[in-house]
């Protein structure tokens, strides 16, 4: 019986043994499947991945170039002049990148890029393809030469990037009002820098403005005019063999500027020079002693004040010395002048008196209310501050009254002068489009119609009988005032350095239009003749209304060739 038990007991231990190792075997076996299955499912989902992108890549579009893709901050609005010419645009242009990992051969891309850019800077270049940066720039804004040269060369890892740079029809003639923009498209001087400063740079930060949704900037510069002055003022400085020259055309009713130019200047298509000293432009960013046409605001500043008439004398027979310093005229009548004789005989001795008669406080008050003594208003960045003395002394207000010891911009004495010529109104200058409405608004009466229309009366009389009349053009009734101021060297006024300029209106029984031409440093153009501003800076404004004056607007009158309507403005 007992043999029986045991025997029973280790059958069933048995048959248990059996069905756990047959268990085992089958969770064994399970586990290993599951293994397999998971294994192929994650392959699938990894091939499949790589599947779909693959896919999805060859739906796409080709790109133009590998590197960044171009950015719609690249672009700007066109600039128009007044009748729509365009002055500056947008055009495409390919920029050189390379990728330094996949440059194999440092030297061997510089020498074979050589071939093409000549003056690629070679160490600097070396260490950007050395650095092992995913990209780097070579060379922006590429030819369409250079690119295609590039292209043959089958460099690896060198690419071309799609940008925009812009482009200048006109070339040098409207530099200075232009300006320019960086190589990245953004505007850093003149007009360009003026646009942005608006906010066109903050939107395109934000993406809000793009190539589609530019509008034009239209300027108050008419591309025909400017064209004359920049031919004008260029041939003036050879002729006479200057340092500079430059002259402004500007609308004596509204403000507009129709022209402006300074020479020397730049080609803002190759700006390699913008920045030398000598490109300054000199109308608007450089002050000077403007010489006897400061005389135009002492003699009106004197009838402004009731206390002078155009009947009124003053005695030039003899010097005025104060301190150490001799006033003298440079072709003196020794008698007394009248004020229309003290006009068109440009006395020192008489405007001095003419000053003398406002007093110091007076006549500095007097410039400061015609704009001459702080930095004008306008669009463009370039405007120098102008400079007077600390302290106004007797000594001070005689020198200024002829022009000397006080300094302005060019561009301010023509609008100073437009007050003089249009009823009394002074104007801050534009070079946007404004109508006479628009500028009636903005200005300020800074003399009477009297006083304005005694001064239409002093031009025209010295553009016939004076030294403007080398200015006249026939039938355009021409009316100015000379001035020729001696240069300090070394601190003292030097005699035979000059700076000249001539200050016009025209047609004078109803002023349009101011012209105003400076050179500096001129020399006699033959040897013998003077160098004053009548025998050179009065016929280049000549010339500039003579082949101007159609393109403004202005019909020639020849049957008042020998008189002015003198418009009173009431």
């Amino acid at each position: 019986m007992m043999k029986l038990l045991r025997r029973r007991r280790t059958d069933e231990a048995g048959a248990s043994a059996s069905i756990v190792v047959e268990g085992a075997r089958k969770s064994t076996g399970g586990r290993a499947k599951n293994r397999v299955v998971m294994t192929m499912a994650v392959f699938f989902g990894i091939y499949s991945t790589i599947a779909g992108r693959l896919v999805y890549l060859a739906l796409q579009e080709p790109e133009e170039a590998s590197g960044p893709v171009s950015r719609i901050t690249a672009s700007r609005p066109d600039i128009l002049d007044r009748n729509g010419e365009v002055l500056a645009t947008d055009i495409k242009t390919a920029s050189l990148f390379a990728e330094p990992r996949r440059i194999v051969d440092a030297d061997e891309v510089i020498e074979k890029l050589q071939t093409v850019l000549p003056d690629i800077e070679v160490e600097q270049t070396y260490h950007k393809l050395k650095n092992g940066a995913g990209f780097v720039w070579l060379k922006r804004q590429l030819t369409p030469k250079q690119q295609n040269d590039i292209m043959q060369l089958g460099l690896p890892g060198i690419g071309f990037r799609t940008e925009k740079r812009r482009f200048y029809p006109g070339g040098e003639t409207a530099s200075h009002i232009l300006g320019l923009t960086n190589i990245d498209n953004q505007g850093i001087a003149g007009m360009e820098k003026y646009i942005d400063d608006q906010g066109l740079a903050d939107l395109r930060a934000t993406g809000l403005v793009g190539p589609d949704n530019l509008k034009p900037v239209k300027l108050s510069i008419d591309i025909r005019v400017q064209h004359i002055v920049h031919d004008e003022i260029t041939r003036a400085m050879e002729k006479y063999h200057a340092i500079a020259a430059g002259a402004v055309v500007l609308n004596a009713k509204t403000g507009e500027i129709m022209a402006m130019a300074s020479v020397p200047d730049y080609n803002p298509n190759n700006p390699k020079n913008a920045l030398d000293k000598d490109r300054l432009n000199r109308m608007s960013a450089g002050v000077y002693e403007m010489g006897s046409t400061i005389k135009s605001f002492t003699t009106a500043m004197a009838l402004d004040s009731g206390k002078v008439d155009l009947n009124s004398t003053f005695d030039a027979r003899k010097p005025i010395t104060i301190g150490r310093q001799t006033i003298r005229d440079f072709h003196g009548k020794g008698r007394v002048l009248t004020v229309p004789e003290v006009f068109i005989y440009s006395s020192n001795i008489g405007s001095a008196r003419e000053a003398d008669v406002v007093g110091i406080e007076g006549h500095r008050e007097f410039l400061k209310r015609i704009g001459l003594l702080d930095r004008m208003e306008t669009e463009l960045p370039e405007v120098a501050r102008p400079t007077e003395p600390k302290v106004w002394k007797k000594v001070h207000s005689i020198t200024i009254s002829f022009g000397h010891g006080m300094s302005t911009t060019p561009l301010q004495t023509a609008v100073g002068a437009a007050a003089l010529m249009n009823g009394g109104r002074l104007m801050n200058p534009t070079f946007l489009p404004r109508t006479e409405e628009e500028a009636l608004a903005q200005s300020k009466q800074v003399i009477s119609p009297q006083t304005s229309a005694d001064m239409r009366y002093l031009y025209r009389l010295n553009a016939e009988k004076g030294s403007g009349k080398r200015a006249e053009v026939p039938g355009y009734r021409v009316g100015g005032k000379t001035g020729t101021a001696e240069k300090v060297v070394n601190g003292r006024y030097a005699s035979n350095v000059r700076f000249n300029a001539f200050l016009a209106a025209f047609p004078m029984d109803d002023p349009q239009y101011i012209v105003l031409s400076i050179i500096d440093e001129p020399k006699p153009e033959k040897p013998g003749m003077a160098a004053t501003s009548g025998l050179n800076a009065a016929p280049v404004v000549a010339n500039i209304i003579r082949r101007s004056a159609s393109f403004l607007g202005v019909k020639p009158d020849f049957g008042h060739e020998n008189e002015a309507k003198l418009v009173s403005y009431q």
